[in-house]
């Protein structure tokens, strides 16, 4: 079967007005187990259409009409150009999906670094250049993305990593901050918690007073709800903030 592209006449549609294909709505869904949700947000009906009548067609892939956007896994945003407006369609569609890990991917040209951080914050795990995106390619990242594989360009990786080691060097840091949002200090009394320390230990190791360790202990224990130290740090483990 030959792929089919997204080889579209430029679209006349402003981007500041994003369109579902609300004329498939009425067509029946797959379902079973293993399936991906997905929906599909389009600068221009046209696309819109397309993209959702190709989906229908790939394996593994329930396609959920517009109104039902917001139950789905994965949404596919298809743009000739990556701007503003479509970090803005993101940051709607993440605030209104009944899925709190709401994945995008997108397709479109013209990803620029200062995007991408904010793209990657509302959900972005997979992208594409308009060239590279058959639809059996599509499925394909759309399939990886939901069994935590992103797949974003190695430029784009590069910026990502670059943006965050800037705000690592420039704001954490000098805060006594961590990229988790935890201090530095609290950190490090989890870390030694977790080791077995008790409090003495921890003074010690840590070169602090007894009475500080207590505090920081404290501190951790009323932010976050928790009952007691081993609690702590089962809650770090499970968030990975160790």
């Amino acid at each position: 079967m030959v792929a089919t592209t997204l080889e579209l006449e430029p679209t006349t549609v402003p981007q500041s007005r994003p369109t579902t294909p609300d004329a498939y709505s009425g067509y029946p869904h797959v379902s079973g187990s293993g399936q991906v949700s997905v929906a599909v947000l389009a600068d221009d009906p046209l696309t819109g259409q397309g993209a959702v009548a190709c989906l229908r067609s790939q394996p593994g892939l329930q396609v959920l009409p517009a109104a039902r956007r917001r139950e789905a896994e994965v949404i596919l945003i298809v743009v000739q150009q990556v701007t503003d407006e479509t970090l803005l369609w993101m940051q709607s569609e993440a605030v209104a999906s009944s899925h709190r890990d709401l994945k995008f991917v997108l397709v479109g040209d013209g990803m620029r670094e200062h995007h991408i951080m904010r793209a990657v914050a509302h959900g972005l795990v997979g992208v594409m250049s308009r060239r590279e995106a058959d639809y059996s390619r599509i499925a394909e990242v759309i399939h990886s993305v939901r069994d935590g594989h992103p797949q974003i360009p190695e430029a784009a990786l590069g910026w990502l990593i670059d943006q965050i080691r800037e705000i690592h060097l420039d704001v954490l840091t000098p805060n006594g901050l961590t990229a988790t949002g935890l201090e530095t200090r609290e950190a490090d009394v989890l870390r030694l918690l977790a080791e077995g320390l008790d409090t003495a230990e921890i003074a010690q190791e840590l070169k602090y007073s007894e009475r500080t360790v207590k505090n920081i202990i404290h501190g951790l224990l009323t932010r976050f709800d928790l009952r007691n130290r081993a609690h702590a740090v089962s809650f770090a483990l499970r968030r990975n903030l160790l």
